[in-house]
């Protein structure tokens, strides 16, 4: 009677099969751990973590509350750069194999190997649209051929997914298919037009994975020969439109990243086009303070604008005088450097602004050394006696620091008698080019 109430005992434990996410690292002594998380619309949640074994295997179960969904594998630092999403349904385990040659591959999880084989079956078949254009072909037939290749490759990866969580992803990733024969600009435009059609924005599956920024950020900056700025603007709003209303957690999140694109590809007007026009209502909507401050900082900061203000003190015929950078009424032109005394490439650049400044006799240079203590700056600045010189204690913590938007020293910004940004040149060369 006992053993019989020990195996009813045991019933539910094999009713609920506990799941996990497992997988292999190679070359194995580049890797140690590997972090699991759980990706929602607005972030991701760490579920647990695993040291790797000595062949770079691993496995983390999942519990009974772990919901279906997307959920993310971090592998190594930066996170952000070292990670991959894959799905769990809530019935089926999942392994994988990772390495540095051959990338991911799942072995097993039917849903995950639906999905990367799909990817890799629509790859093949744009290739071969590719290829057609290419070559500059005119079988009209071969083309309408591969036309129908694409066209049942989704059909039929849609009818097998029926009913998963891929089907999603597979869905808002329908391709556009041409009804006849397109030449290539025809073809070009009409699949840019057609990219976002099937893009459910509003779909939590889809906010939570790397689809949504690999679609958006695709259409806007690798679809187009045409990269001139009002192509931009108009492809920005064109985004803007097919999210529709609501949504203002993905809009915010995808806005965002657009901003940093074009702010990494130093096109300003692009940047605070979109701060304009979407950006800033965006984060005072959603109360992203932090994000707000930055682009505001970064508007503030672009050619065009007056410079932020600051106490300094120089020597005039042996005088010591107080002022501001707004009240400095000495030259023309005055160059704001941010550097520091434990920077390399600042104690590279500063002699040759030195030697720049000895032969344009109309121009002030105002060094704020942004340093932990005032030391080794004390030092330093003995050497340059010509240039006006501002403690910036704190670091990147200084005020003055955070109001020009600093995240690396040496930072230039060349200045009119009014103290419009005129210039944010490179380096000394680049400012010798101006110049000039």
């Amino acid at each position: 009677m006992k053993k019989i109430l020990f195996l009813l005992a045991l019933i539910p434990s094999f009713i609920v099969a506990q799941h996990s996410i497992g997988g292999t690292f190679t070359p194995v002594e580049e890797y140690s751990y590997a972090f699991l998380y759980q990706a929602t619309p607005t972030g991701s949640n760490y579920i647990d973590r695993a040291q790797l074994d000595e062949d770079g295997s691993f496995s983390i179960p999942f519990d009974s509350k772990s919901t279906p969904g997307i959920y993310k594998i971090v592998y190594a630092l930066p996170s952000e750069d070292n990670n991959f999403d894959f799905i769990y349904n809530g019935k089926e385990s999942v392994v994988f194999s990772f390495s540095v040659d051959h990338g991911l591959e799942f072995k097993d999880s039917n849903e995950n190997k639906l999905w990367a084989s799909y990817i890799k079956s629509m790859e093949m078949v744009n290739r071969t649209i590719s290829s057609f254009y290419t070559q500059e072909s005119v079988d009209k037939k071969g083309y309408l051929e591969i036309v129908k290749t694409l066209s049942d490759t989704q059909i039929a990866y849609e009818e097998s997914s029926k009913g998963t969580v891929s089907s999603v992803f597979i869905k808002a990733n329908s391709p556009y298919v041409p009804k006849g024969f397109e030449d290539l600009s025809t073809y070009s435009k009409n699949l840019k037009y057609t990219y976002l059609d099937h893009v459910d924005f509003g779909s939590p599956l889809l906010q939570s994975s790397d689809f949504l920024v690999d679609r958006v950020m695709a259409y806007i900056f690798g679809m187009s020969a045409n990269t001139s700025n009002e192509v931009y603007k108009t492809d920005v709003d064109g985004l803007m439109t097919r999210i529709g209303d609501g949504n203002p957690e993905i809009k915010i999140f995808l806005f965002e990243m657009i901003w940093r694109r074009f702010k990494e590809m130093e096109n300003p007007e692009l940047a605070n086009y979109v701060t304009d026009k979407y950006l800033l209502k965006l984060t005072e909507l959603t109360k992203y303070d932090a994000l707000k401050e930055q682009i505001l900082i970064y508007k503030n900061n672009t050619v065009g604008n007056t410079a932020s203000n600051f106490d300094l003190s120089y020597t005039k015929d042996g005088e010591v005088l107080t002022s501001t950078l707004y009240d400095l009424n000495i030259t023309d032109q005055y160059l704001v450097i941010f550097w520091s005394s434990t920077c390399g490439h600042c104690l590279e650049e500063l002699p040759k602004v030195k030697q720049i400044v000895e032969e344009k006799k109309e121009l002030t240079v105002i060094a704020i050394g942004l340093e932990d203590d005032a030391e080794n700056w004390q030092k330093m600045i003995a050497n340059y006696q010509n240039f006006i010189h501002v403690l910036g204690l704190g670091k990147w913590e200084n005020p003055t620091s955070g109001a020009y938007g600093i995240e690396s020293t040496p930072s230039f910004f060349l200045l009119d008698k009014d103290k419009t940004i005129i210039a944010k040149p490179y380096d000394a060369e680049a400012l010798k080019v101006i110049l000039k």
